[in-house]
């Protein structure tokens, strides 16, 4: 915790540093979150190298989009629509934080993946190479870019709430409460895997109607639905977020990369995963076949 009290108070000077020089220079750009954005990726890239541990991104995952917003609504000068999606965009920090909090984040435990990753990349600088590019740059340019529609908020500030704004923020709203019962879920199975294999090694009897905590994997409740409904959720607030930013009401625009480069991130996170998960679990690949990857839908009978 104290590594990454240190890191929030860097990335804070850093960050102010950056936008305070950007404004003097006359170079500050979509209202300082490209300055923020390249000082905190300088940052991350220093502590990665330093500490040898690539979660720093992680750690910020769900609070710079959260700077972004506030940053866009007092750009917008504090219109109505852009505070509003700012709000939702916080309550989706917030939420992300928590979760992300009990399960030892902040207290440096790394992504497990980073580690295994490494393995495959065995050249030092190849390895620096992707934290730079990949870890650093292109995972924050994606924060920039999810937050983007707020931008587009801001500018048009005289906006009304009309019903396809509110709609979205519903659909925002919707996304998020899926996440959290998402998140509950797996948090309590984890918690009964660890408690079921705790007593199996002492010997003692431990209830597992489902199977799922001896096949180590949760199938049950939304996982039923959808292999990592927890994507579904996420995709879903973002892509719910870039309709709230369509204030002309034209769907194409240009922050339409920014769920489209989530979706892109998730896309690779998750093929990635699910071969540790094949892998690592024998009945995982039935799991597949049976079940939806991401959007949730009743699950498929098996074929004799």
């Amino acid at each position: 915790m104290r590594r990454f009290l240190l890191f929030v108070a860097v990335c804070g000077l850093a960050g102010y540093g950056a936008v305070t020089l950007s404004s003097r220079l006359g170079l500050l750009a979509a209202p300082g979150s490209l300055p923020l954005a390249a000082a905190l990726a300088l940052v991350c890239f220093a502590f990665g190298a330093l500490s040898a541990d690539y979660s720093w991104v992680d750690r910020i995952w769900s609070i710079a989009p959260v700077a972004f917003a506030w940053i866009y609504a007092a750009a917008g000068g504090w219109s109505p629509r852009t505070v509003a999606a700012a709000v939702v965009v916080s309550l989706w920090g917030l939420r992300l934080s928590l979760n992300f909090a009990r399960r030892g984040g902040y207290a440096g435990t790394e992504d497990y993946r980073w580690g295994l990753l490494r393995e495959r990349i065995t050249s030092p600088a190849a390895w620096q190479l992707f934290n730079a590019a990949f870890i650093c740059l292109f995972q924050i340019g994606v924060l920039v870019l999810i937050a983007s529609p707020l931008l587009r908020l801001s500018v048009a500030a005289e906006g009304a709430f009309d019903p396809p704004f509110f709609a979205a923020l519903a659909l925002c709203l919707a996304f998020l409460v899926f996440e959290l019962v998402a998140d509950e879920q797996q948090w309590r199975f984890q918690n009964a895997k660890a408690a079921h294999r705790a007593a199996v090694l002492r010997g003692e009897p431990s209830a597992d109607p489902a199977g799922d905590l001896t096949r180590g994997f949760r199938s049950t409740g939304l996982f039923a639905l959808s292999r990592h409904p927890n994507y579904f959720g996420e995709l879903g607030f973002w892509w719910a977020v870039y309709l709230a930013g369509c204030a002309d009401h034209s769907i194409l625009h240009w922050s339409l990369a920014g769920p489209l480069a989530l979706s892109a991130v998730f896309a690779g996170s998750l093929r990635f995963t699910e071969g540790i998960s094949a892998a690592k679990y024998p009945e995982y690949r039935k799991y597949q076949r049976s079940t939806s990857a991401v959007i949730p839908y009743p699950r498929r009978r098996s074929r004799a």
